[in-house]
Order: structure tokens, then sequence, then C-alpha cells
């Protein structure tokens, strides 16, 4: 966790078989945390205690402030393939409290960016002067879902201060200027502190998704999804 600082956990999802994941994740709370989820393919349907309920569909983003606290459901329903991710990201201790708050982020309010060899999805931050779909409160961070086609490569300029991981989701690609090894699928790479961020894709092309804050530097208490000091 501490190497993640702001990032508590992203948990990562794909299956072609609803046997897998139709169960979900009934009723539970939160408290002390934002949790995002960011879903490529599929159905999940969202319920809480503030009285939202709605789903989130292909390409779609729901991001939640646990804050003080909120209960809520998460119930993916039978499709043809179930493919995204769970992020959670830390509240500093000044706002582990603030009122619980839920946000449906559809897909067409997520900008994409074509660069011709590369196409980008901004869900939060800012990329070139463009704004996101969604700026957290309190912990700004960049998440981009990002495509590189086949042996192809894609940079640009990083925060040294912030703490940069990926996440792949498809094919491979080599994040090492030095060596032309590639990171298969299903795999995430962090980075250390540095200027530029690069990516070179393999024969296969890949599809990664970028999430980039400053960290928090503050102690953690954690236990299952109550995150406080």
């Amino acid at each position: 966790v501490v190497e993640f600082d702001p990032f508590l956990m992203l948990d990562a999802y794909d299956s072609v078989n609803p046997n897998d994941y139709i169960k979900g994740f009934p009723w539970h709370p939160h408290r002390g945390m934002e949790t995002i989820t960011y879903l490529i393919k599929g159905n999940i349907e969202h319920v809480d205690s503030l009285g939202n309920s709605c789903s989130v569909l292909d390409g779609g983003c729901q991001w939640m402030t646990a804050g003080s606290g909120i209960i809520h459901q998460e119930i993916p329903k039978p499709s043809d393939r179930l493919l995204g991710v769970q992020l959670w990201l830390n509240l500093p201790a000044k706002d582990k409290m603030v009122a619980p708050k839920y946000r449906d982020i559809l897909k067409e309010n997520i900008p994409v960016i074509d660069e011709g060899d590369v196409q980008l999805h901004i869900i939060a931050g800012t990329y070139k002067g463009i704004q996101g779909a969604v700026e957290s409160d309190y912990v700004k961070t960049l998440f981009l879902d990002v495509e590189v086609k086949a042996d192809c490569e894609w940079s640009f300029d990083t925060e040294k201060a912030s703490t940069l991981f990926v996440y792949i989701i498809q094919g491979e690609g080599s994040f090492d200027p030095d060596s032309n090894d590639f990171i298969p699928e299903k795999h995430a790479v962090l980075f250390n502190g540095g200027n530029t961020f690069r990516v070179k894709a393999s024969n296969k092309g890949i599809r990664f998704l970028l999430l980039s804050g400053k960290p928090l530097y503050e102690p953690i208490a954690w236990g299952g999804p109550i995150v406080m000091n």
C-alpha cells in the first residue's frame, strides 16, 4: 500500500461466464475512501443508502465518495463479457468524514482523444488541457484508458512527485526504453519517480489503464471496506 499511495486497491475482473460473478457484492459499507468502478464491458446494477439506483454500462464509470459512511450493493448482470476494474482511492485524514456522494458517469460524457496511433479516454484529471469526465474533490487523480496500436509508441510528461502505475487490459508493451521485454495483459506496473512516461506496444498492440496521484504520506488503519487513520 505504501508504494501505491494514495491508491489502496485495484480489483480487476474479466469473465465470459456469468456464474463467476452474478452473486455480486450484496449490501456492504464503506468509509474513509472513494471507490471508482470503470466498466469496459458489461452491466452492473448499483443501489446505495443515499437513494441512488442506476446501472453502469459499457464504457461507463461510477465514482463514489464514501466519506463518513455509505452502504451500497453492486450486482453484475449476465452479459457476453464482464470486463473492468474497481479502484479504491484513499481520502486525506481531514476529509475522512465528509458527506458521502455518488456520481454516475456515462460513456458519452468521457472525452475521447484520437492521436492517430493512440486513443485515450480521459476518465479523470486533465490531459493536454482537456478535462476528464470527473475530478476528485479531495485527491487529484489522473485516470486514463489508453490504446496504442501495434508496434507504436506513446509518451507524455509526468509529475515526478506523483505515484504512477498502469494495469494492462489487453495486449502487451515495453515500458523500459533500454529493453525490448514486453509485459503481458493482466499485469500491473508501478513506476519510479520521473518526468516522462513511455510505452511501446508489441505487435499485438496494448490497452492499459494509467493512474497517477500525489501520495498522502499518512498512516492507514484498514479494516475490510473501511479505511481510516
